[in-house]
């Protein structure tokens, strides 16, 4: 069983920079994979990022490729979502998400363990 707790949204200006935190208790980071998620209001949760288990291969969702970083911390047991270049359409709630089961998935029906949730606000 695994517990994950999020961190680090606020209000930020267009072009600013956030970094969400995702602490982990129960299995170590590196047994499962790890997935970032947002949804704004009236819409579907959307696939930002993950990090496979095993290997640890990195994808990004296309709308934000080379603005947002993900990684881990092993000895933190802690994941991160490190967010510059924001944009107004980053605008929603964002989640972290953890699966013992799938090497890769943009599904959230997929991830069994869910953080509650940090909000982040871009404003023009």
């Amino acid at each position: 069983q695994v517990q994950l707790v999020e961190s680090g949204g606020g209000l930020v200006q267009a072009g600013g920079s956030l970094r969400l935190s995702c602490a982990a208790s129960g299995r170590a980071v590196s047994r499962y994979t790890m997935g970032w998620f947002r949804q704004a209001p009236g819409k579907e949760r959307e696939f930002v990022a993950a990090i496979s288990r095993g290997a640890g291969s990195i994808y990004y969702a296309d709308s934000v490729k080379s603005r947002f970083t993900i990684s881990r911390d092993y000895a933190k047991n802690t994941g991160y979502l490190q967010m510059d270049s924001l944009k107004p359409e980053d605008t929603a709630v964002y989640y972290c998400a953890a699966d013992g089961t799938v090497m890769f998935s943009r599904s959230p029906s997929d991830y069994v363990y869910w953080g509650q949730g940090t909000q982040v606000t871009v404003s023009s």
